[in-house]
């Protein structure tokens, strides 16, 4: 049996652009994975084997691989930083140990390394920090040091300094040993030497030192009583409290280098054996009731004499057929075993498993608690899905993913195509639980929807290239949503006679609109009898179904209190069918009244320009009706936060590059549901209605 001390399941996350995938390159060629590196400019790197990645030169789905250091084994996955992926890094997120977060040195904390700490946080994943790219113009590696305390709120504990900046950056010092590691200019990772620091940094190191162990010893309190004593703890001591400090999140040890010139790489390495937890030392997983969702007190424990616990993170078809990629949480799973899938409540045979390569792959006959692996060929297995031991069925705690906020109308060139696109769109959807798919039944239209340009345009091109489905795509559409402004009260009578018994329900009830984001309730106040309880379930569902239907222009209704205080009901006549569209009627008599008004999504916006088109870039902004909430100066230009309607935002990339000459960068991501003004919804509705009288 493998030692899952030995373990490291780390994922690598940060910024588009700012060194994820050079540096899993990095860490693949050191750790003897790879003899050439490839670079992500010249479309080679290894993780990143989908065509369009290559293209792009961004990192699309996250990929797993497996190396070693040191006699531990790291499973790795990188992860992509782009906003519209960011399911890939939460569900990457969800089955990781620990992870590295990568910052770039002269950009700094970016949006997106914003969103994938708060998800890391949530997630409650032990991480290191590596600021990259210190050969760069304009690195600083003190500024972000100072960033990730301000921006990201968290507690960085320098481990390492840079020797030189920008062209002149040579090597690190590691603070802790006080020793150089200077690398020559060969670009080989393994060509460097140990010395002394430097003498304009000796005072620096020896300050961070001492700051590095006032730190650490916090974390156990005889340590700290006898350091204030003038004691120093042993470097054992010291590297255990870094170690539990960790763990904990009280801080995270954070480290320097270049990625792309090899240097720096050995010592994150050595942190993630050093510091990141293996599977035994993290809060085990929840185990949560199949009706309600709520965990039921009892945990995963991570061992291998447990009954088989896993979960299915990813499913990816390849050429080979579907993967399902699951983290073994308890238990040893074996080729052949006959597994249950507590979701669906069907057993499958385990016919292959495979530790992958990014695209390549070695069969496996066990794996056991700790082991990321892939199984091939499941059947009916979905991201989020808990795979067991049939005589020990529990259920995971399971993923939560955004809803999508954008949708295209797309119809194949011929009509040839049509149920190839159904199979394709079919295998993409369970892929990524973030792209969504629905038939528009008055028109026929197929609908894709996803979180954004971007993530749409890819799907597209996957259809075009992989499964060789051309489209027609129409213009993109807005996620638009209602809500109410006004509290009613009112009464409605469904009454029906039709020789024999008859249809009869009558209900009051109150409507009045709901806190932000609370979606749909419904509460039932009746004393006396005067609705039998066993009906409200029946008037609940009328009022649920009628709500995918706003009064305006019939787009889902959001946030709205319904309570029903009494009503009346026939000995004979009276059931559930007829109180339900008791309740139907009652919503379409009722909303109209309520003060309907139109919602819209509203993005958090973050653009980057050079100074001299600030001027320019906010201005264009507050005429896409954007609120700007902030402004920030740093090396190389200014980043402009702010909050804009998503109608305003499409083909943005186009006008931002002219404005600022091809300089201009930006990303978005969804933010909240807020009211449409009255001319933006009067034409969104009389759209509506048009595309309704057409049909």
């Amino acid at each position: 049996m493998a030692d899952l001390e030995k373990y490291r399941n780390i994922g690598i996350f940060a910024h588009v652009d700012a060194g994820k995938t050079t540096s899993t390159e990095r860490i693949l060629k050191l750790t003897g994975k790879i003899h050439k590196t490839g670079e992500v400019h010249d479309g080679a790197a290894t993780t990143d084997f989908m065509e369009q990645e290559a293209e792009r030169g961004i990192t699309i789905q996250s990929a797993a691989t497996t190396c070693f250091w040191k006699d531990h084994r790291l499973n790795i996955i990188d992860t992509p930083g782009h906003v519209d992926f960011t399911v890939e890094v939460y569900r990457s997120l969800k089955v990781l140990d620990g992870g590295v977060g990568v910052f770039c040195g002269s950009g700094g904390v970016e949006p997106q390394s914003e969103t994938n700490w708060r998800y890391a946080n949530e997630s409650e994943v032990s991480r290191l920090i590596f600021v990259n790219k210190l050969d760069r113009l304009g690195a600083n590696f003190y500024r972000v040091v100072d960033q990730v305390k301000n921006v990201l709120g968290a507690n960085p504990l320098v481990m390492t300094l840079p020797i030189g900046e920008e062209d002149d950056f040579v090597g690190v010092v590691d603070v802790l040993s006080q020793k150089a590691y200077v690398w020559d200019d060969s670009g080989q990772p393994e060509n460097y030497e140990i010395t002394d620091i430097p003498a304009d940094l000796v005072d620096d190191a020896a300050a961070y030192r001492e700051e590095l162990i006032e730190t650490a010893v916090e974390m156990d309190d005889e340590l700290m009583m006898a350091y204030m004593e003038g004691e120093e703890p042993s470097l054992e001591d010291i590297k255990r409290c870094i170690r539990e400090g960790t763990r904990t999140m009280a801080f995270f040890p954070t480290y320097c280098g270049s990625a792309f010139k090899n240097k720096g790489i050995q010592l994150v390495l050595d942190a993630v054996v050093d510091y990141l937890p293996s599977p035994t030392e993290v809060d085990p997983q929840d185990l949560t009731d199949e009706e309600t969702g709520e965990p039921t007190g009892e945990k995963a424990i991570v061992s291998a004499d447990e009954p088989l616990r896993a979960l299915a993170f990813k499913i990816m078809d390849d050429r080979f057929g579907a993967l399902t990629f699951i983290r073994i949480y308890s238990g040893v799973l074996n080729k052949g075993d006959t597994i249950l899938n507590s979701a669906t409540g069907k057993t499958e045979r385990v016919g292959r498993m495979v530790e992958m390569h990014a695209d390549d792959r070695t069969e496996l006959t066990t794996a056991q608690a700790g082991d990321i692996i892939a199984i091939v060929g499941m059947k009916n297995v979905q991201t989020g899905h808990t795979l067991c031991d049939p005589k020990n069925p529990c259920t995971l705690e399971p993923m939560i993913f955004p809803e999508p906020v954008i949708s295209i109308a797309v119809a194949p060139k011929d009509k040839g195509s049509v149920e190839k696109m159904g199979i394709a769109i079919g295998k993409m959807v369970a892929e990524d639980p973030s792209f969504q798919v629905e038939t528009d039944e008055d028109s026929g239209e197929t609908i894709l929807k996803g979180m954004g340009e971007l993530h749409l345009d890819i799907k597209v091109d996957i259809l075009k290239r992989t499964y060789g489905v051309e489209l027609v795509v129409g213009q993109p559409q807005v996620a638009y949503r209602e809500t109410i402004t006004q509290a009613v009260e009112d009464s409605y009578t469904h009454k029906k006679q039709s020789g024999g018994s008859g249809q009869f329900g009558k209900i009051d009830y109150r409507i009045k609109p709901g806190e932000q984001n609370s979606g749909f309730k419904f509460e039932s106040t009746v004393v006396g009898g005067n609705v039998p309880k066993e009906f409200f379930p029946a008037i609940e569902k009328g009022f649920k179904v009628m709500m995918e239907e706003g009064p305006l222009a019939g787009f889902p209704l959001l946030d709205v209190e319904i309570e029903l205080f009494d009503g009346g009901f026939h000995a004979v006549d009276s059931s559930a069918v007829a109180f339900e569209i008791a309740a139907k009627g009652a919503y379409r008599q009722s909303m109209p009244k309520a003060g309907p008004q139109l919602l819209e999504p509203i993005m958090k916006v973050d653009v980057f320009t050079p100074e001299d088109h600030v001027g320019d870039v906010i201005g264009d902004l507050n005429r896409r009706r954007g609120m700007i909430k902030d402004q920030e100066a740093g090396a190389t230009g200014v980043r402009i936060k702010g909050d804009v309607p998503l109608s305003e935002m499409f083909g943005y990339i186009g006008h931002l590059r002219t404005m600022t000459s091809g300089r201009g960068q930006f990303s978005m991501e969804f933010s909240h549901y807020a009211a449409c003004p009255a001319n933006v919804a009067e034409a969104v509705i009389a759209a509506e209605k048009e595309k309704k009288d057409k049909k």
